[in-house]
């Protein structure tokens, strides 16, 4: 819904008035994004997700929007705050959740990895061409048997002259099959640490011998966005191409932390539009005579999910607060992302409770928001590893064995 369109339901949902607190360029960021989302994304993405597809006739649109990047600082990129970049994520999440996935990998993944990770020369090669959205990134961590564990990653780098040969597996990447930049991971087997090695296309478009991806189907939520398979056999990548601040897995553990806070913004935004979809179903919808927005019951659920999207967003709004002064820690983001998962996914199913038959209808939305929120509380450390690395940080004992 645009500005002009902007239903009850919508204008309630930020129900104390966190938004106020913007500044002026978060809100221009935070409307150009809503603007392209309702009035680009939304009316094309049902077919794209039911097709299983990934809409690229979106991506000139995307660059355009001068978000890419979000809070990286300089080669092209915004350098957003914390909150601007939250904007983005809840904004294009309120819409659809494979389009926001897509983003997340390439701008915050891929990219944040290069630039926490790369050296000046190996940022500048990159990054201008893909604020731009000329190149499209990929971030290759998750291995078949390594998800949660991706700490005991056993995909290997060896070192050969001046080039690095990586075998191995990965699975569930984002946009693995047809990125042309991807930072992939690989326990380097002369001394057991993890590097990090980019991954590139050649002039012709061809990824190097070995690289063999494949795209994952038969997927439940998050159709919208292609995650691959990719086996990795003999691969040579050059040393340039491993960067430069890659020396161990905490390294890679220091990307995780700055971009968890992304897929918490996302559930906010799915979250957000299934109580609006809800509400705004509830005063129009019959039963018995009247609206069921008439009914207690009715009321009940929708006061319970308007508190519930009201204590994420307040959870939200302050990690990105302390993400910007420095002081976001692990378990922090952690709490944060646990949190946000959990409530998003109840006020999700509550809404299409609401619905009932026709909350499984692609056309009301809610069945798409509800099987992508399935998604947003696996990645990035499911709720139980959320809850775990809290859990450590309270009684300062580690339950992982």
């Amino acid at each position: 819904m645009t500005a002009t369109t902007e239903t009850r339901a919508a204008a309630i949902s930020d129900y104390f008035l966190l938004d106020d607190g913007l500044t002026a360029e978060e809100i221009a960021i935070r409307d150009k994004v809503r603007d392209f989302a309702e009035n680009r994304v939304l009316p094309i993405i049902n077919g794209y997700w039911e097709r299983a597809e990934f809409p690229a006739e979106l991506i000139p649109g995307l660059a355009e929007l001068g978000i890419i990047g979000t809070f990286i600082q300089g080669y092209g990129c915004p350098g957003m705050s914390r909150k601007a970049a939250g904007m983005v994520a809840r904004e294009m999440a309120r819409a659809d959740g494979s389009i926001n996935t897509f983003l997340g990998v390439h701008s915050n993944l891929c990219m944040g990895a290069l630039n926490m990770l790369g050296s000046d020369e190996q940022k500048q090669r990159w990054l201008p061409d893909m604020a731009q959205l000329k190149k499209t990134g990929a971030f290759a961590l998750t291995e078949p048997n390594h998800g949660s564990d991706s700490v005991a990653l056993e995909t290997s780098a060896t070192r050969d002259g001046d080039t690095w040969v990586i075998n191995g597996h990965k699975r569930w990447i984002g946009n693995g099959h047809a990125a042309d930049v991807i930072v992939l991971f690989a326990r380097n087997t002369g001394d057991g640490k993890v590097n990090a090695f980019v991954v590139e296309k050649d002039a012709d478009g061809n990824h190097p011998s070995g690289y063999n991806p494949t795209v994952i189907t038969g997927k439940i939520g998050k159709r919208a966005i292609l995650q691959a398979d990719i086996v990795i056999q003999g691969m040579r990548i050059p040393e340039a191409n491993r960067l430069e601040n890659c020396h161990s897995f905490a390294d890679v553990s220091r990307v995780l932390q700055a971009t968890r806070g992304g897929a918490a913004w996302e559930a906010v935004g799915h979250a957000m539009a299934c109580f609006e979809i809800a509400a705004d179903y509830a005063a129009t919808r019959e039963q018995f005579g009247n609206p069921i927005a008439g009914y207690q019951l009715v009321q009940h659920k929708l006061a319970n999910m308007l508190s519930e999207l009201t204590t994420m967003q307040l959870m939200c709004n302050r990690m990105a607060e302390l993400a910007d002064q420095g002081r976001l820690t692990n378990a922090m983001a952690s709490m944060v992302k646990m949190a946000t998962s959990q409530k998003g996914k109840w006020i999700c199913n509550e809404a299409r409770e609401m619905l009932a038959g026709n909350g499984l209808l692609l056309e009301n939305h809610v069945a798409r928001h509800l099987t992508d929120m399935e998604v947003v509380s696996t990645y990035e450390g499911t709720e139980s590893i959320q809850a775990l690395l809290v859990g450590r940080d309270i009684t300062g004992i580690s339950a992982f064995r």
